[in-house]
């Protein structure tokens, strides 16, 4: 039967495609329907089935999903602001990668998406002065899904995470709006120093596969790290480094939005990356 779509979903385009391609899905493989009906279509909104999702996934022993459920609905009761980056999110992923195909296959299976979803949770959290509640879900995001990100950290909207596995994001790292960034990637530090000590990535970057990049400095705007690069110093806008350390190759006249063209072959004069 068709999904019935009421006023609310016409005014939500991203949550009005999630349900239609899950009751494709659901009619395309009845061994999942029972899970995708629970997920998904008998929730009315969004924010209602992503809590559900993480709930699921994320509660245990410490805290049972059912209490992980309210915590999560009240964070995003809390912050419309989550929402509105949720739906950017499954943008960028559905947009950027070639592996996704619909919302749906990423909502449901993209465990970037699941572990960018349970920071912002543990960011509110660690806004509302509720900390420890925020170092657990760090703590289970790290167990469940091999991703590394400070409740602290501050982070954009549009973020895609390509594979996620062994990111790693520092207390005092910023990520700006409209970033993409591959498995492996580190935002840390250079020490035991404390304070401000993480880089700061503008809009529109990408950070390929194994780019590390460690301490207080800038990744300017629409810039790009090549593949396994060590970043020890800013990063101009507009441009892109590679190698250990990392050095400037070139600029970005040929991919003039990194982290939205995914293009990781890197030409210069002399040589391709």
């Amino acid at each position: 039967m068709a999904v019935v779509l009421s006023k609310l979903d016409l005014c939500d385009p991203i949550w009005q495609a999630l349900r239609v391609q899950a009751e494709e899905l659901a009619h395309n493989e009845p061994a999942l329907a029972s899970f995708v009906h629970a997920t998904i279509l008998k929730h009315d909104r969004l924010e209602d089935a992503l809590s559900y999702l993480l709930a699921n996934k994320i509660g245990g022993e410490e805290v049972s999903p059912m209490l992980a459920r309210e915590i999560f609905e009240e964070a995003m009761s809390g912050d419309p602001a989550i929402g509105d980056a949720v739906r950017a999110d499954l943008s960028a992923i559905f947009e950027r990668d070639p592996a996704c195909h619909s919302y749906a296959q990423a909502f449901l299976f993209f465990k970037g998406f699941h572990a960018l979803q349970t920071y912002r949770i543990a960011h509110w959290l660690w806004t509302q002065g509720r900390k420890a509640l925020s170092y657990l879900l760090q703590s289970r995001v790290s167990e469940l899904f091999a991703v590394d990100i400070h409740p602290a950290a501050r982070i954009g909207r549009g973020i895609f995470m390509d594979h996620a596995t062994g990111i790693v994001i520092g207390e005092t790292a910023v990520v700006e709006d409209d970033v993409s960034m591959l498995h492996a990637v580190t935002l840390g530090g250079t020490g035991k120093e404390t304070g401000d000590r993480h880089p700061k990535i503008r809009r529109g970057v990408l950070l390929a596969a194994g780019a590390k990049v460690l301490g207080n400095i800038e990744v300017g705007e629409y810039s790009r790290v090549a593949a396994g690069s060590v970043v020890l110093k800013p990063v101009p806008a507009h441009c892109t480094v590679a190698g250990v350390p990392a050095k400037a190759v070139g600029d970005c006249k040929d991919c003039e939005r990194p982290s939205q063209d995914m293009a990781q072959i890197i030409e210069t004069n002399d040589f391709a990356i």
